[in-house]
C-alpha cells in the first residue's frame, strides 16, 4: 500500500480537486478505469481509485456503492456543481484532469497504483 497525500496525486496527474474529503493522507494501492459503471459494481476487489470519462451523478453514487473513496474525472469532463456536492455528501474526493484515461492511469501505474484485475 501507498501512502500518498491528494496533492501529490493531483500533481501527477495535473489535477484540480474538486472535493477533499476526509484525512490528508490516503492508503492507495489500486485503481479501476471504466465509463462502464455496472462493470465496476461487479468488481470483487474493491479499487481506491476510479477514474472515467464519466461526469454526471452516476459516478458518484457508484463510488458510493463500491466504497470507492476517489474519483477522477478525466478527458477535460466539466463537472457539474450537482456532482460536487454530491460527493461532498458521500465524503469522496472528487479531482478533475484534462488527460485522458489511458494517460491517467499510466501515470498512476508509474507512481505505484495498480489496476484491480
Amino acid at each position: 500500500m501507498i501512502d500518498m497525500k491528494p496533492e501529490k496525486l493531483i500533481d501527477i496527474i495535473s489535477g484540480n480537486m474538486l472535493h477533499l474529503a476526509g484525512d490528508d493522507s490516503l492508503n492507495l494501492d489500486t485503481v479501476i478505469a471504466s465509463d462502464l459503471m455496472s462493470d465496476v459494481l461487479t468488481l470483487e476487489n474493491e479499487p481506491d481509485i476510479l477514474v472515467t470519462g464519466l461526469a454526471n451523478t452516476q459516478c458518484i453514487r457508484t463510488a458510493e456503492m463500491a466504497d470507492i473513496p476517489f474519483v477522477i474525472i478525466a478527458k477535460g469532463k466539466k463537472v457539474s456543481q450537482e456532482i460536487i456536492d454530491l460527493a461532498r455528501e458521500g465524503d469522496i474526493y472528487l479531482i478533475s484532469t484534462h488527460l485522458s484515461i489511458y494517460k491517467c492511469c499510466g501515470l498512476l501505474y508509474t507512481h505505484g497504483i495498480k489496476d484491480t484485475f
